[in-house]
């Protein structure tokens, strides 16, 4: 993801601390911690030529990538959806992949699905692609919604009229990146308001050049954190041990899931980094969450 990317250079220079937790986030979490919270770690891609023989066998085929990808995590974020109307037959193969697996995919819509006035024709594309992702079963985790950084706060109520028809039975994070839902805090007060009634989800993007949208928000007693780390930088650890406290303050108070997925300027690298977060909020949270292994030499 080369969102927010800035030169290695900035990256010391930069305020790369997470905020302060948001007054609202206890509208939220109010309790005591889960028994056993759902903690799901992953990538953006499956379809990485770069881990083979690093997490993947030496000699993988493509078309065999995602049966091994699942070995290894407990989730995926999906794009791949994003790209082009995913077919029913086609998700079906993708869960088959999964099996017997305690593993989820999280799909995004599909980037033609953007509120803009045509709320009818909007409904449509939603109900086909609703339909489609239904496929995967037990292995289907919450749908997220990534508004175009383009998209700005003027068309705002033509966003809460999609959200109002989105079927309130299908779980649904909406990330916003147009620097005007963050800079206006009634704006941002008005709609992260709108989300906890109607129980949406908020994407947390934790980017070195986007500050604003680590906005730390929660309007559900679930998280969904997208986090784009610089190559084994140093300063990505240091940005994961934080979140490790961060998470393990969240789950204190109640946070009934995670969703947390590792995104790399260079994804070869992103199996490493995953690793050190498992092994961080295993030890820290107390959890049990699937390691990725590397391929022995």
């Amino acid at each position: 993801m080369d969102f927010g990317r800035v030169p290695e250079n900035q990256l010391k220079k930069i305020d790369l601390r997470l905020p302060k937790e948001p007054a609202e986030n206890s509208k939220v979490l109010k309790g005591k911690r889960k028994s056993n919270p759902s903690v799901y770690i992953g990538c953006a891609k499956w379809g990485r030529k770069e881990w083979v023989g690093k997490i993947y066998p030496p000699g993988t085929s493509e078309k065999n990538f995602l049966e091994h990808y699942v070995q290894h995590y407990n989730s995926i974020e999906l794009n791949a959806t994003t790209y082009k109307m995913p077919t029913p037959a086609q998700v079906k193969s993708w869960a088959e992949k999964a099996g017997t697996k305690e593993f989820i995919f999280c799909p995004k819509l599909v980037k033609y699905i953007i509120p803009n006035g045509n709320l009818e024709r909007e409904l449509e594309f939603t109900t086909t692609y609703l339909k489609a992702v239904k496929e995967f079963g037990k292995h289907l985790g919450p749908n997220f919604f990534m508004l175009p950084e383009t998209y700005a706060p003027v068309k705002k109520e033509k966003l809460v009229d999609y959200l109002k028809s989105f079927p309130s039975s299908e779980p649904l994070f909406v990330e916003f990146r147009h620097p005007g839902w963050f800079s206006d805090k009634k704006i941002q007060k008005e709609m992260f308001d709108f989300l906890r009634k109607f129980k949406f989800g908020t994407i947390i993007t934790d980017t070195a050049g986007r500050r604003d949208c680590c906005h730390m928000h929660l309007t559900v007693p679930k998280a969904f954190v997208r986090f784009v780390g610089n190559s084994l930088h140093a300063t990505d650890y240091s940005r994961l041990d934080e979140w490790v406290n961060r998470i393990k303050t969240w789950i204190d108070k109640g946070l009934e899931e995670l969703y947390f997925f590792m995104h790399m300027h260079d994804e070869a690298k992103s199996p490493e980094l995953t690793v050190y977060l498992v092994d961080k909020l295993n030890k820290e949270c107390k959890l049990d969450i699937i390691r990725p292994g590397f391929v022995k030499s």
